[in-house]
């Protein structure tokens, strides 16, 4: 697996009401096979610099290497997946979906389905191979997207909050899931999330960055043995302190607000 090097990174956008700072001076270490976490508020410039780390977008100063080489554009060393249902083809079926990147690289067709089926057996969806994204459910459909990422063996997987859009108890199924195939694969992974309970559940550090222009304010290692019982008093402990250094900042108008036990209230 490779690291990533993060080296004064920033991003600035030309809007016709000016130029936008969206990352400012971001630099950070992320080892091969860490899981990386990064939360705050939104605007904070996570996704930014999660597009930034995939090739999506060009810096506009610094510079980001992965496994010692700059990044120019996107690579197949990098596997993205992102919050939206829609980043499946609805005309291939789940095999098709997971073989997309073996086919791009010029895999045999025998040799992309075997791969593709045993990655829909790792996400446990081996019975669903031939079922189309629109017979799929939400979760159903981000595993699918999460055996698509990997299958063409990537070295770091970019996950964009990818279950914001799930119901509380798939969201759950979903990040232990996640934690298994992190601890199969060993891929390095770089997620963000709003989710601060997520974050201590799947991260072996977190990432906090500021608003307008997102920098970053903290790294907070997690230390906790795994797998996590998120109703221990140690995983608690960590949500109030990584609640403490993001203050105010993860409330937003409009969304619930942060109890001081890390729970949310309407």
């Amino acid at each position: 697996m490779s690291n990533i090097e993060i080296r004064n990174v920033s991003l600035v956008y030309d809007t016709p009401s000016g130029s936008v700072q969206a990352v400012d001076d971001a630099s950070l270490n992320i080892a091969a096979s860490e899981f990386l976490c990064i939360v705050g508020p939104s605007g904070c410039g996570k996704s930014t610099l999660l597009n930034l780390i995939a090739g999506f977008l060009a810096a506009t100063s610094g510079e980001i290497k992965i496994g010692g080489m700059p990044v120019t554009g996107h690579g197949m060393d990098r596997g993205v997946v992102f919050q939206d249902f829609a980043q499946l083809f609805p005309w291939r079926t789940a095999l098709g979906n997971v073989a997309f990147g073996l086919e791009m690289k010029g895999v045999s067709k025998e040799e992309r389905e075997k791969i593709a089926l045993d990655h829909l057996a790792l996400v446990r969806l081996e019975k669903f191979a031939h079922s189309y994204p629109h017979h799929l459910s939400g979760g159903m459909q981000q595993r699918v997207a999460i055996a698509r990422a990997l299958a063409y063996n990537p070295s770091v997987l970019l996950m964009d909050e990818p279950f914001a859009a799930l119901d509380a108890l798939t969201r759950d199924a979903m990040q232990r899931l996640v934690a298994e195939v992190w601890r199969a694969t060993r891929k390095t992974v770089v997620y963000v999330t709003h989710n601060v309970a997520e974050a201590v559940y799947l991260a072996d550090r977190v990432v906090v960055m500021t608003p307008h222009p997102g920098r970053v304010k903290i790294e907070v290692p997690i230390t906790l043995p795994r797998p996590r019982d998120p109703l221990s008093v140690e995983f608690l402990q960590c949500q109030k302190d990584l609640l403490r250094h993001l203050g105010s900042e993860m409330v937003a108008p409009g969304e619930p607000e942060i109890c001081k036990d890390g729970a949310t209230q309407p």
